[in-house]
């Protein structure tokens, strides 16, 4: 009986013509969405379509999101983080950089540790759980990890579990410390034709070339970038309006959730309770270093507790920005860790698959 069911067009939803996928994902979206505003929780324009993508998707009902689509939605991202960064961020960073040396070189340490853990006990085969333990750089990771032996499906799964979780916490915490949520498309200052017309244009631009170019998170980081260098410049600041932020963060949410296909949760099946526990634990020791941030360099709880996040610097940014925190700081710490993670990580995880070996020989 419930094979036949799960046969069925309206149970399953890969029989679903894509007019209708298309429709059925939009209207999730702005359900859950408007349900997390309701409950006032932050960056609910990114987790409510994430959440519709992934329901969706794991029915057999995914749909394809161009691949321009999505580097534009990062590329927004990016635009909007550099609108958030002041001109004193880098000395910023060079007067506090023992706090942001530490914060990031702690959280990559204990990912590291967790990966080798889960590589050495052959829960994932070969370099796949290296790879997919890497704390920030998902897609880049995830691209890399095949030229090295690793299962893409099962890192893609490690790595958006981990965005995921991540988002949802840090959404989470936001409401547990009290932050007031706010909207982060109206959070930003006014804006104007010319600042909308110029962050778009950074946003096209700079994800254009980061695609191009083929740059390891190119596309967030290339906008961003362009936007730093035009505010050092002294040039006018970049302030997307609302609508193009919503779209931006729902697309950037649609194109992590449709990576849970059915395809990557069967192979992730058997992994899952260690790899989520391996996940929880990560969060939790990160939270640990947040509370050292706050016991040792006065940072207020919440600001902590985003800037050592292992999740995505692009959602992580989303949520930084509906709470009342420290942007630039919070900012900082991802950004400087991604940077990190995607010059030093493909060496790190070939040195660490090296000494996982022996076990899996074994």
């Amino acid at each position: 009986m419930s094979i036949g069911l799960a046969r069925l067009p309206f149970v399953r939803a890969d029989a679903w013509p894509t007019a209708v996928r298309w429709t059925t994902l939009v209207v999730l979206s702005l359900l859950f969405a408007a349900a997390l505003m309701a409950a006032k929780l932050p960056a609910a324009l990114l987790l409510g379509p994430m959440v519709a993508a992934i329901l969706l998707a794991a029915r057999g009902g995914g749909v394809h999101l161009p691949r321009p689509a999505f580097a534009l939605a990062q590329g927004v991202v990016g635009a909007m983080i550099a609108g958030y960064l002041p001109r004193s961020i880098f000395r910023e960073i060079a007067v506090g950089w023992p706090i942001f040396l530490t914060g990031v070189l702690s959280t990559i340490a204990a990912a590291s540790l967790l990966g080798w853990l889960l590589s050495r006990s052959r829960t994932l085969p070969g370099t796949t759980a290296i790879w997919g333990s890497s704390p920030g750089a998902a897609t880049a990771m995830t691209l890399m990890s095949e030229h090295y032996g690793a299962d893409l499906r099962l890192v893609a799964f490690m790595q958006y579990t981990r965005v995921t979780c991540c988002a949802v916490n840090a959404a989470l915490a936001a409401r547990l410390f009290g932050a007031p949520a706010v909207n982060a498309a109206v959070a930003l200052p006014d804006w104007s034709t010319q600042s909308a017309l110029a962050g778009l244009a950074v946003a096209l631009v700079g994800a254009y070339l980061g695609v191009r170019l083929r740059l390891p998170g190119g596309p967030l980081l290339l906008p961003m970038a362009i936007g730093v260098v035009a505010a050092l410049a002294g040039l006018p600041a970049m302030v997307l309006p609302p609508p193009v932020l919503a779209l931006g963060y729902a697309a950037l949410g649609w194109g992590v959730g449709m990576r849970f296909t059915p395809d990557v949760l069967r192979h992730a099946a058997r992994a899952a309770p260690r790899v989520i526990g391996a996940i929880l634990t990560l969060i939790a020791v990160c939270g640990g270093f947040g509370a050292a941030l706050v016991w040792f360099a006065g940072v207020d709880p919440l600001t902590a507790y985003l800037a050592t996040s292992p999740g995505g610097a692009d959602s992580v940014s989303i949520i930084a920005a509906s709470t009342k925190v420290d942007m630039p700081f919070v900012l900082a710490m991802q950004v400087a860790r991604f940077l990190v993670v995607v010059v030093v990580g493909p060496a790190q995880a070939r040195l660490l698959s090296r000494s996982a070996r022996p076990a899996e020989a074994a």
